[in-house]
């Protein structure tokens, strides 16, 4: 497994780096073979230190996890201990699923969208050159999935929502976190779609 591991704006020490690198590798061996790569990166925030986590697996697998602490190495354990939760429930709905379709996946498209001079005149987007950008920050792939395996893929990362092709009805479909913890799911509806204007 490849291991990059970084400060932003404070110095890591060899201890660290070598604490890190032997509680990562334990981790991801526990649940999996190997990891193609990961990513960990500390900084600091006025008295607390945070800790970014991020491990790609193959197939699109990426766990995201974070931490905060008083101290650099118990913001490394929270992260440590949040990433091994989502691979845990991971590896437990593997278990209880069966995966006999083969994943397909299509690329999606980064925009940047603006408002048009359009939208200013007809008064739907403000004049002004405060209106911000939407940015679509990374290309991806848009996975077909059952709506069980959306789901646990959103547990894993740490976006707040995630667009894949349902396997049963091949639509596009959006699985999302709510204000309340729980989680949504946007299913177009066909018949409206469709339905002359």
């Amino acid at each position: 497994m490849k291991l990059i591991i970084s400060g932003k704006q404070i110095d890591i020490g060899d201890a660290l780096r070598t604490h890190v690198t032997e509680r990562l590798s334990a981790l991801v061996g526990k649940y999996y073979d190997s990891a193609i790569d990961a990513t960990v990166t500390f900084s600091r925030e006025a008295h607390m230190f945070r800790t970014d986590v991020t491990v790609h697996f193959g197939a699109g697998l990426t766990v995201v996890a974070e931490g905060d602490g008083t101290e650099i190495y118990a913001s490394f354990e929270v992260a440590a201990e949040r990433a091994e939760k989502r691979l845990r429930r991971n590896k437990r709905r593997l278990k209880n699923h069966h995966h006999g379709a083969a994943r397909t996946l299509e690329p999606a498209l980064s925009y940047i969208l603006a408002p048009g001079q359009d939208d200013v005149e007809d008064g739907t987007a403000p004049a002004s050159n405060d209106h911000p950008l939407v940015i679509a920050e990374s290309e991806s792939e848009i996975e077909t999935l059952t709506v069980s395996e959306a789901v646990f893929r959103l547990d894993l990362g740490a976006h707040p929502a995630m667009m894949f092709r349902n396997r049963a009805n091949g639509g596009l479909n959006v699985v999302y976190r709510r204000p309340d913890g729980n989680i949504g799911w946007i299913e177009p509806n066909k018949r409206a779609a469709s339905a002359p204007v």
